[in-house]
C-alpha cells in the first residue's frame, strides 16, 4: 500500500526506500512485508484502516496473509489465540472499546504464553463516547502479562511492529506484544517514512518461520493440553514463570533494536532521552506529545534553562532502572499522562516513576502529576512549556504546590447550561387515533388499519432536522416513516452507529423522545433493564405521578453492522421476550467506521475490506439473515420492511407496538440506502431499496406467531426484475454484472433464489 517517493540508502546496511504514509499503512505495510499466517479483526475507528489496508494489498496480490473479519473484538481475539496455538504468525489491531471488549482475552493469551502481535491504536474509551486519541485503553493494557511499545510517529509505527514479532517469539520471553500508538495523531498524519526496500530483508531479520521446539495444536505428534484448570500451587508457579519472561522482555528488546540499528540505521533505546545529561527540569511525555516537546527543551535551553525530556519506548516491562537514572540529579519532573488512574492521585505513568525513584532511592527529584490531552485535545508548544513551568516553579519555591491536577480542563459557567430547545411532544400529537389494532379473539390474528399516508402527515417528527446525516442516508426516512405507524411515547435506545453518531454532538441533540446510547454490543440487553424496570417501576405504584395516559414503547434502533457484535444480547433479550421492539436499519457494512464489511453485506459486494481486484471479487461470503435467525427464537413478531413500500411498513410498525405493548418482543429489519459507501446517487436511494425488494434480494413479509406471511410477491404482481438490475444501480456492485465475476453472480444468484424459494414454501405451509 505504501507510496514510494524515492530511493534511498539509510546509515544501515540494509536496502531502504523512503515513503510518505500514516501510522496506520505502515502498520499494514510491516504486516505484509512480515507476510503473517491470520489477522483476526473487527473494525473500530481509529485503528480500522490497518486492516481495510491490508485487505485492498491481498485483492491485488501483495501478500498471503489470511484476514478474517469476526463478529466483534471478542471475537477477532478468539480467532487469534486460536490461530496462534496452531503454530503461525498471527496480527491484529484494534482501538478503544473494542480492546476493551477482548480485554479478557488477553491474559488468557500471555498466560498460556502463545506470541503475536497487537496494534494498539489508543483512543478514549467511552463513556461518553469520543473517538479521538488519548491513553485511556492503553492503561487497561499494563495488566495483561503483555509486553508493550510505545510509537510516537508513523516511522515508529513501522519498526516497532517489526520489532514486536520478534521479541514476541524470542525463547526467553515467549509472549504476545502490543504496539502502541497514538489515534489521529499517529494513524491518520502522514509522514515520511523508511521501510526495508525488500520484504526478504525483514523476514532475514525476524526470521523466515515461527521458531520451532514449542508446542502447538497441530502436531498430531505431540498432542497438548491448553488452557487447562489450573490449582495452586501450578498457577502461582505459572505466573511466576510469565513474570520471568515479561522482565526477559527488557533485555531481549535490547539486543534486538541494537540489531535492528545496525541494519537500518534507527535506534530506539528503550527509554528515549533528549539533553538529559545536565537536566535540571524535565517532562515526561508518552508517544507523539513527546516529539513536540523537544523543541520546547531547546527554547527553554536558549533562555539558559536546563530542560530534557524523556519518553520511554517500553512500558512494559516498566523501564524503572533507566527512569532512575535518567532523573537522579532532575530538581523536579512534571510527568504527564493521557489517561487517569480515577481515585489514584495521579495516572499510571507518575505513580510508576514515584515507584521507580523511592524504590532506587531517590528522594529529591520533586514529581508533579498533569493529566492532559484527554478525548484528543490537543497538545501544542504553548503547553509543553506549561508544563516546564510546573517543574520551575517547585524548583524555584523548593515545594511542589499542586501535587496533581488536570490540565487543559476549563470550569463549567451555570449561565451558559445547556437549555431546552424544544419541549416535549403532546401526547395528543402523537397519539392520532386515526391507528387502530384489535386482536380477533377467535380467529387470534390481528385487524390493522392504516389510514393513507398523508392523513399522517401531521404527527411529529421523533427526530428533529438538523442531524448530520450524509445527503441521501436513508436511515431517517426510514425510521420516521416506521415512527409514524407507533402511537404514544417511546423511549429509544440507539446502538453505536451512524445514527446514534450523527444525532447527538454534545451539547446539542436531534432526539426529541428520550433516548438511551450505550455500547456497541450491548443495546439489548441494556434496553431489557429499562424495560423490566419500567414495569417493575409501575407494578409498585412509583411512576403513578407521572400521569401516564399510556404505557412506554421500547424501540432499539441497530444497524451498521450492530446485529453482528450485538447478535448474542439480542437473542437473549428474544430468549426472554421483554416488551420491547429491536429494529435494524441494514446499510450492508460497518458504514460509521468507513463501510467494512458486515456479515449482512451480501456476497461479492465491494467494502473497504472486501476490496476489488486482480485477486478478489468483494466480500466472499454470503450475507446474514438477522430476520430468519431472530424468528428462529420464537418471538411473537418478526418483520421485513422498506420505506419504498411505505403502507406496509406503516402496517408492520402498527403490529410491532401491539405486539411489544402486549406479549412480547418485536423484531423488524429495513433495508435503508447509503449512497457514500454504495456509491449511487443521493436521490436514488427509495429507487435502489424498491429494486432490491422486486428482485427478491430483500422480500418483505412477516412472522406472526410463527406463521410466515408474504406481505408482497413481485412475481404474482409481475414486477419481478433480474438481480442484475438491482446490482447495477450501485458502485459497489456493477463489478458483478461483468463477465470476469460471472461465478460470482451466479453464486450469489442461486443463494437470493434459495432463499425466496424457502421463504414462499413457509408462506404456504403454517409448520415451515
Amino acid at each position: 500500500m505504501a507510496i514510494e517517493i524515492n530511493k534511498e540508502i539509510s546509515q544501515g546496511t540494509v536496502e531502504q526506500r523512503i515513503v510518505y504514509e500514516s501510522g496506520n499503512e505502515m502498520a499494514a505495510y510491516a504486516a505484509h512485508q512480515i507476510n503473517y499466517h491470520i489477522m483476526g479483526y473487527f473494525p473500530i475507528s481509529p485503528s480500522t484502516e490497518v486492516a481495510q489496508f491490508l485487505d485492498l494489498m491481498k485483492a491485488n496480490g501483495q501478500h498471503d496473509i489470511k484476514l478474517i473479519p469476526a463478529d466483534g473484538e471478542h471475537g477477532s481475539a478468539g480467532v487469534c489465540y486460536g490461530a496462534s496455538t496452531a503454530g503461525g504468525r498471527v496480527f491484529n489491531a484494534t482501538s478503544a472499546n473494542g480492546y476493551l471488549y477482548m480485554l479478557e482475552q488477553m491474559p488468557v493469551q500471555s498466560g498460556t504464553r502463545f506470541p503475536m502481535v497487537m496494534n494498539l491504536v489508543c483512543r478514549s474509551v467511552s463513556g461518553p463516547l469520543d473517538i479521538h486519541g488519548d491513553h485511556s485503553d492503553l492503561y487497561y493494557a499494563l495488566n495483561t502479562g503483555w509486553p508493550i511499545l510505545m510509537c510516537r510517529d508513523p516511522q515508529a509505527v513501522y519498526d516497532m511492529n517489526i520489532l514486536a514479532l520478534k521479541l514476541a517469539e524470542d525463547p526467553e520471553v515467549r509472549l504476545p506484544v502490543l504496539v502502541a500508538s497514538d489515534g489521529y495523531f499517529t494513524s491518520h498524519q502522514k509522514r515520511r517514512v523508511q521501510t526495508f526496500a525488500k520484504r526478504e530483508d525483514v523476514q532475514a531479520f525476524v526470521g523466515a518461520q515461527p521458531p520451532m521446539g514449542f508446542p502447538d495444536t497441530l502436531d498430531r505428534n505431540n498432542p497438548i493440553t491448553v488452557g487447562p484448570y489450573m490449582n495452586e500451587p501450578d498457577y502461582i508457579n505459572n505466573c511466576y514463570q510469565q513474570s520471568v519472561a515479561m522482565y526477559n522482555a527488557e533485555h531481549v528488546y535490547d539486543r534486538i533494536r541494537k540489531e535492528y540499528a545496525e541494519l537500518t540505521g534507527r535506534d530506539y533505546p528503550i527509554l528515549d532521552q533528549y539533553r538529559m545529561e545536565d537536566a535540571e527540569v524535565a517532562v515526561f511525555l508518552m508517544n507523539s506529545a513527546s516529539e513536540i516537546i523537544k523543541d520546547v527543551v531547546d527554547q527553554l535551553r536558549e533562555k539558559g534553562i536546563k530542560a530534557g525530556s524523556i519518553a520511554p519506548n517500553m512500558i512494559r516491562p516498566f523501564p524503572q532502572k533507566a527512569i532512575a537514572e535518567a532523573l537522579k540529579h532532575v530538581k523536579a519532573v512534571t510527568v504527564c499522562d493521557r489517561a487517569d488512574s480515577y481515585g489514584g492521585h495521579g495516572g499510571n505513568m507518575v505513580n510508576e516513576i514515584k515507584a521507580a525513584l523511592f524504590t532506587l532511592g531517590n528522594h529529591t527529584t520533586m514529581v508533579i502529576s498533569r493529566i492532559y490531552g484527554l478525548g484528543g485535545k490537543d497538545f501544542y508548544n504553548e503547553d509543553g512549556h506549561q508544563m516546564f513551568q510546573f517543574a520551575i516553579d517547585a524548583v524555584e519555591k523548593g515545594k511542589v504546590e499542586v501535587p496533581f491536577d488536570y490540565y487543559g480542563h476549563t470550569p463549567g459557567d451555570p449561565e451558559k447550561k445547556p437549555k431546552r430547545v424544544l419541549n416535549p411532544m403532546k401526547y395528543e400529537d402523537l397519539n392520532t387515533g386515526l391507528i387502530t389494532v384489535k386482536k380477533d379473539e377467535e380467529t387470534g390474528k390481528l385487524n390493522v388499519r392504516v389510514p393513507p399516508l398523508r392523513a399522517l402527515t401531521k404527527k411529529p417528527k421523533r427526530i428533529a432536522p438538523g442531524h448530520g446525516a450524509c445527503p441521501g442516508c436513508g436511515i431517517f426516512s426510514g425510521l420516521e416513516l416506521f415512527f409514524k405507524g407507533i402511537e404514544g411515547d417511546i423511549v429509544a435506545l440507539f446502538h453505536t452507529g451512524c445514527a446514534m453518531v450523527v444525532t447527538t454532538g454534545y451539547p446539542y441533540s436531534a432526539h426529541k423522545a428520550t433516548y438511551i446510547h450505550n455500547l456497541f454490543q450491548n443495546g439489548a440487553a441494556t434496553l431489557s433493564g429499562v424495560v423490566e424496570m419500567f414495569w417493575e417501576r409501575k407494578r409498585r405504584g412509583e411512576l403513578d405521578s407521572l400521569n401516564l395516559k399510556d404505557d412506554f414503547t421500547f424501540v432499539m434502533i441497530t444497524g451498521d453492522g450492530g446485529m453482528d457484535i450485538g447478535m448474542g444480547p439480542a437473542i437473549g433479550a428474544a430468549l426472554r421476550n421483554h416488551k420491547m421492539i429491536i429494529l435494524e436499519y441494514d446499510n450492508e457494512g460497518y458504514m460509521n467506521t468507513g463501510a467494512q464489511l458486515s456479515y449482512s453485506t451480501p456476497m461479492g459486494h465491494r467494502t473497504s475490506t472486501s476490496n476489488v481486484g486482480s485477486k478478489q471479487g468483494g466480500k466472499v461470503f454470503h450475507h446474514k439473515d438477522t430476520a430468519q435467525i431472530m424468528a428462529a427464537t420464537h418471538i411473537p413478531y418478526v418483520f421485513t420492511g422498506s420505506e419504498a413500500f411505505p403502507q406496509d411498513l406503516v402496517r408492520k410498525a402498527a403490529k410491532a407496538q401491539w405486539y411489544a405493548q402486549n406479549e412480547g418482543l418485536v423484531f423488524g429489519k429495513i433495508l435503508i440506502a447509503c449512497p457514500l459507501n454504495w456509491l449511487s446517487e443521493d436521490e436514488q436511494g427509495s429507487n435502489i431499496v424498491g429494486a432490491a425488494v422486486d428482485s427478491c434480494f430483500f422480500p418483505l413479509y412477516e412472522v406472526e406467531h410463527g406463521v410466515t406471511n408474504i406481505t408482497y410477491n413481485p412475481e404474482e404482481k409481475s414486477k419481478k426484475v433480474p438481480l442484475s438490475d438491482w446490482l447495477v444501480t450501485m458502485g459497489k456492485t456493477k463489478h458483478m454484472t461483468k463477465p470476469e465475476h460471472e461465478e460470482t453472480y451466479k453464486m450469489f444468484e442461486t443463494e437470493v433464489e434459495r432463499r425466496w424459494n424457502m421463504l414462499k414454501a413457509k408462506h404456504a405451509n403454517e409448520f415451515l
